[in-house]
């Protein structure tokens, strides 16, 4: 057998861990780290190719940007259920080399699309949906790396995983804007566009956008490919795994990460658009990488404190706050005929940023525990081979639930776009779908105190 299969996979054995688990557990989430970054940034590129595109000549207006800007969340969370159980079937090696290589796709298929001024708008539609490919490849990395780690360290893992990987949002929308501006592959990245800015001229190469990505996606799927595993033990039909749809906790553990996740990664893809409408003014590729930044930051914070404290606390505290900030994002926008504060604005949308990295870490941290306490009990009484059965089903389940509540949430990434230019298109502000939202996170807070914080809840974590 391959030496990359690892057939004996025992992390809770602490002398196990120590003489050569957590070296190989630390490679591959090192290796997966880049892979997801690259995923997350190739994903959320429309948000900031769109508010360009009009400045080069493509006639869309704003509600045909926000399609646009949305559509990658779209087919992101709907690949995400697929995605979710490809790893027991196919291997963690495997699917993260195939699934990292598949980004090439988008990648180059933009570069070409926005060279040509004759592209229409049903092929950058495409495009959007195919680069739902690195959308889809949050709910696979999440679920191979929760194999690798001990209970105790899960939290931590996956918070580096997903917080160091969603910087690739954050990342793309800082350094796209600058790559944009120079023929940073000469004649072979082609000629530049004319951008004109409030009558000022200058040239511009949109295809930097996607060409950019290409070759630190060829060197992170090699890296797949001879660097990582494959555990063995891991192995599971879809089947074996679709049991996650009995279980109750598998849908109230989507409703609450849709708050967290969903509301990181569809802030992140809406507010670019939402800037630039409310505050015409700003420029928004200015700030809007800033609150994608802080909330990736913050997403290991969020696993590491509630390994401390208790997921379920830390969760319903910071739906608390989630709420907070969307009361203060409603006190500073424009209405009235009154300008508005942007920096207020920003400020608040910065707390709510935080607030969806601590949240994303904290749900994460529950899954497992919820999952494990629930199999254990049911194994209580029935023997030694019984208990060491129901912690193989109880990693098996709480990976697919991490993979499928992802997916879940990811639809996030279409619907808040879609709500902020459904909103302004109806009403000339997004107060109602902020108020949507704010009705939202009231239920999830509701739901985390009643099924897991409260002091008599069913399963407390």
């Amino acid at each position: 057998m391959s030496s990359r299969v690892l057939t004996v996979w025992n992390p809770e054995d602490k002398e196990f861990w120590e003489r050569e688990g957590k070296s190989i557990a630390a490679r591959n989430l090192w290796i997966s780290i880049p892979a997801l970054f690259l995923a997350f940034a190739v994903w959320m590129v429309w948000s900031v190719v769109v508010v360009n595109l009009p400045a080069i000549g493509f006639p869309f207006d704003a509600n045909r940007l926000f399609w646009l800007a949305a559509l990658p969340g779209l087919a992101g969370a709907t690949l995400r259920i697929f995605y979710s159980f490809m790893v027991p079937i196919f291997g963690g090696r495997l699917w993260t080399t195939l699934s990292t290589a598949s980004l090439l796709i988008p990648a180059i298929g933009m570069g070409f699309a926005v060279r040509n001024p004759e592209t229409s708008y049903s092929t950058f539609l495409i495009l959007a949906l195919l680069c739902g490919f690195g959308g889809g490849n949050f709910a696979s990395s999440m679920s191979n790396i929760s194999f690798f780690f001990p209970q105790a360290r899960k939290g931590t893992a996956l918070g580096l995983n997903a917080g160091l990987g969603n910087l690739g949002v954050s990342a793309m929308q800082f350094l796209v804007p600058l790559a944009i501006t120079a023929g940073v592959f000469g004649a072979y990245g082609g000629d530049p566009q004319i951008s004109v800015v409030k009558g000022v001229a200058k040239p511009m190469w949109l295809q930097n956008a996607g060409f950019v990505w290409v070759p630190f996606i060829a060197a992170s799927t090699l890296a797949a490919w001879f660097g990582m595993n494959d555990v063995a033990s891991a192995r599971a039909s879809f089947r074996e795994q679709a049991i996650i749809f009995r279980r109750k906790n598998n849908w109230l553990m989507c409703w609450l990460y849709l708050g967290t996740f969903g509301s990181f990664i569809g802030y992140s893809a809406g507010m670019p658009l939402l800037i630039k409408s409310q505050f015409p003014g700003v420029n928004p590729t200015q700030y809007a990488f800033l609150g994608p930044l802080v909330g990736a930051i913050m997403r290991p914070v969020g696993g590491w404190i509630a390994d401390k404290l208790g997921g379920a606390r830390v969760t319903f505290w910071n739906f608390i706050v989630m709420a907070a900030s969307v009361v203060g994002i409603l006190a500073f926008l424009p209405r009235g005929g009154t300008d508005g504060n942007f920096w207020g604005f920003l400020a608040m949308f910065i707390l709510m940023f935080v607030t969806t990295g601590i949240g994303n870490g904290s749900t994460f941290r529950m899954i497992p525990v919820i999952f494990l306490t629930e199999r254990v009990r049911d194994a209580e009484g029935k023997g030694a081979a019984a208990q060491e059965q129901a912690l193989k089903d109880a990693a098996k389940e709480a990976a697919a639930v991490i993979g499928f509540s992802s997916a879940f949430a990811a639809y996030g990434a279409f619907f808040i776009p879609k709500a902020f230019g459904s909103s302004i298109r109806l009403t000339g502000s997004p107060e109602s779908a902020l108020y949507g939202f704010l009705a939202f996170y009231v239920t999830c807070i509701v739901v985390t105190w009643w099924c897991y914080s409260r002091r008599d809840a069913t399963i407390p974590c």
